[in-house]
């Protein structure tokens, strides 16, 4: 098994981050250049992740070869392949034979573990993967940011923007660096060398990381075991969707009207540029950009052959068409989301409504209220029954998500014990380090593995899971169902590969792996060889390193009693808080949104049955009959065609775009609200709706600084 175990998890981890990217990317729409460079970044990040386990277990085997080593004797007696031979004690003298069976017992101890890695393979693979990570995240992803978002319309264009884009970027990695560089060259102590000014780069970067680190560690510790805990009640999920439903509307209105805007703008700009001018090609580039239905608005008018005036000055110059592009780029991506989010979100809150009715079924059986928008597969229709959907979510989730909330949060506090305890090693503190070295005289070579994995593993979920839910403004957000855009996923790329060599040196430590923890001559790892030695740095090595990691108390401490919530409710960001006014106010206008949308869902569910219905029992007469109607009935009623000499003609028509329904329901309120007749009977809740005031919220909360840090 050499080397096979690498093979398998290699293999793994690809296909992981490929279903994860297919999650949030477009494969379809997206550049393959950001595919692949996303797709890479996030490949060496979960290969350090997977791989420091069995770097741990060949480091610890290792060891115990040093530790049982002696010089062979003449008569020497011979063991298994994993064993060494017959060995002499120190003073050169042939052993007894109660120190030799002593020696044979000991050496015995030192099988290879399964997934043992030949010597020589692991510090070449750290340092592929580690410095091929590193010029990604510090060079190539940086500037492909920019460049993807640049509204350039020729390759030297964008690249040029890039440029200029990142040279303050740049700028602040070189003053760093120049800064310790000075210390170490002004330190008398140290000469300076290659090897140094390696060791200075990487405690640089790994600086960087663990300060960002500390405070998304601090939040996943917290966030992550509340949130299943929180899970299990149903009421709180419910309330918290209505809720997301009033903010997901003002932002999708929001969308709406920035992409009517820049959609002007470029109406304006495609009548004012002929088919002639030379930058005619720029507009055609942009209006592939725009929704189809806007382009076959903004058609070109092939039959307006008027040359333009070159010494008119009203042209808009190739830099404003650019960044009129980069703004059409963002808010078609950004109106395309919102309407994506909105349906799913639809789906969420349906759901969680059927299941708060379905909760005192007596006949447990799931019923669902309005049928999937999507069909169900026939491993699911077979075998997730109504009735096995009734237990697992009436009965046994909520359990489940308890019972999980419980295991997360003990895992959860030990990690916060041990960061501000590991550097103490006499005693050992760490409950990592004792756990390791436990199994370490044992040489329980699979123990040490999952033990190392689920910790490792747990720490990585607390640090990515926060860097997928944390949202700047628009600028930076990682969407589901494919909704994330170009920026975003090659920012998560640079995220993920900052903080995972500081994430796995922080591990190393709170396992006591790491000789500048434990203070002993002991081998490192492989993955710390490629570290240098950051004796260089003293005061990172022994000061920041140790010290820093101890405020995850605090930041736990804050994310607990939702002081950074608290703070950005005050500063007018709203968020969720369930005892807060303003919190009550979106609830109650998400409800109203979701109920409004739901009785448009039911009503156009009744008008198939019915249009079916009417078709099974009248077939063809049917048809016949409603279109005869359509042509003699009163015009004021339907569409109907009038039959001329050779052709109909259409005299009215009533207009199908459904988003325009929508929109004149809900700003006109078309429907009569009646709260006596819904309140006790549709709200699965049973809470008073009677704050709400017609006309939506929404209009009058259009302002975009509240979307910042939605779940944060």
């Amino acid at each position: 098994m050499s080397g096979a175990a690498l093979g398998i998890e290699i293999v793994f981890v690809f296909f992981l981050a490929l279903f994860i990217l297919h999650r949030y990317g477009d494969f379809k729409k997206q550049h393959r250049l950001v595919i692949v460079a996303t797709l890479l970044a996030w490949c060496l990040c979960f290969l350090i992740v997977f791989t420091l386990p069995l770097d741990v277990s060949t480091t610890i085997y290792n060891r115990c070869l040093a530790r049982n080593s002696v010089t062979p004797t003449s008569d020497n007696w011979s063991h298994s392949s994993t064993t060494p031979l017959a060995l002499t004690n120190a003073t050169g003298t042939h052993p007894t034979t109660t120190q030799r069976q002593h020696d044979e017992t000991e050496a015995h101890k030192c099988y290879k573990p399964w997934s043992y890695i030949p010597t020589g393979v692991l510090p070449i693979f750290w340092r592929v993967v580690y410095w091929t990570s590193q010029f990604l995240t510090w060079i190539m992803l940086p500037f492909m940011q920019s460049y993807a978002r640049s509204g350039g319309f020729s390759i030297t264009g964008k690249i040029k923007t890039a440029l200029i884009e990142n040279a303050i970027y740049y700028g602040t990695y070189l003053l760093i660096f120049g800064a310790l560089l000075i210390y170490v060259a002004v330190n008398p102590v140290y000469h300076l060398e290659w090897y140094q000014l390696r060791t200075i780069a990487i405690a640089a970067a790994n600086t960087w990381g663990l300060f960002l680190l500390v405070l998304l560690l601090g939040y996943g510790l917290v966030e992550i075991p509340r949130s299943y805990w929180y899970g299990a009640r149903r009421g709180y999920l419910l309330m918290k969707t209505y809720f997301k439903a009033a903010k997901l509307m003002t932002e999708k209105a929001d969308a709406e009207e920035t992409l009517e805007d820049v959609m002007e703008e470029v109406r304006k700009v495609n009548e004012s540029i002929k088919y002639n001018h030379p930058l005619r090609k720029c507009i055609d580039t942009i209006l592939k950009k725009c929704p189809v239905e806007y382009q076959e608005k903004m058609g070109r008018n092939m039959d307006d052959y008027e040359d333009f005036d070159e010494k008119q000055n009203s042209y808009p110059s190739e830099k404003t068409l650019a960044k009129l592009h980069k703004q059409v780029i963002y808010a078609v991506q950004r109106h395309r989301r919102t309407q994506v989010q909105w349906r799913i979100l639809l789906e969420q809150a349906f759901y969680l409504e059927d299941v708060a009715k379905n909760e005192t079924s007596a006949t447990h059986q799931f019923v669902h209220t309005l049928p999937p928008q999507e069909p169900e597969s026939w491993i699911t229709r077979r075998f997730y029954t109504p009735t096995v959907e009734w237990y697992w979510e009436c009965l046994l989730r909520p359990w489940f998500y308890r019972l999980l909330a419980i295991v997360l949060a003990t895992f959860s506090a030990v990690v916060v014990w041990s960061e501000c305890t590991f550097f103490s090693t006499q005693p050992v503190l760490s409950l990592f380090a004792v756990f390791i070295q436990q199994a370490e005289k044992t040489y329980n070579y699979i123990y040490i593995e999952i033990a190392c994995f689920i910790s490792i593993f747990f720490l990585s979920i607390c640090v990515y899971s926060t860097v997928f839910r944390i949202r700047v403004f628009n600028y930076y957000y990682l969407a589901s169902h494919h909704q994330t855009d170009a920026y975003s996923l090659l920012f998560s790329g640079m995220l993920f590969c900052r903080l995972t060599p500081p994430l796995c040196l922080n591990f190393l430590g709170l396992t006591h792996m790491d000789s500048l923890i434990s203070h002993q001559d002991i081998q490192q790892t492989a993955y710390t060889s490629i570290m240098g030695s950051m004796k260089v740095l003293s005061f990172i090595a022994h000061g920041f390193y140790i010290y820093y990691p101890m405020l995850v108390v605090i930041l736990c401490i804050a994310t607990y009693f939702n002081l950074g919530t608290r703070c950005l409710n005050l500063l007018g960001f709203q968020q969720f808080m369930g005892d807060n006014d303003m919190t009550s106010d979106l609830t109650d206008e998400g409800k109203e949104l979701i109920r409004r949308e739901k009785r448009k869902r039911q009503r156009l569910e009744e008008g198939e049955t019915r249009r079916r219905e009417w078709k099974e029992r009248y077939g063809n007469r049917g048809e016949d009959s409603t279109r005869n109607r359509n042509i003699n009935g009163d015009p004021k009623d339907s569409t109907y065609t009038e039959m001329s000499t050779n052709r109909p003609v259409t005299k009215y028509t009533r207009s199908n775009n459904r988003t325009e329904k929508d929109r004149i329901e809900l700003l006109q309120d078309a429907e009569p609200l009646d709260f006596n007749a819904d309140t006790f009977t549709d709200d699965p809740l049973e809470s008073d709706s009677g704050r709400y005031q017609p006309g939506g919220r929404y209009l009058s909360m259009s302002n975009s600084q509240s979307k910042i840090f939605d779940d944060v």
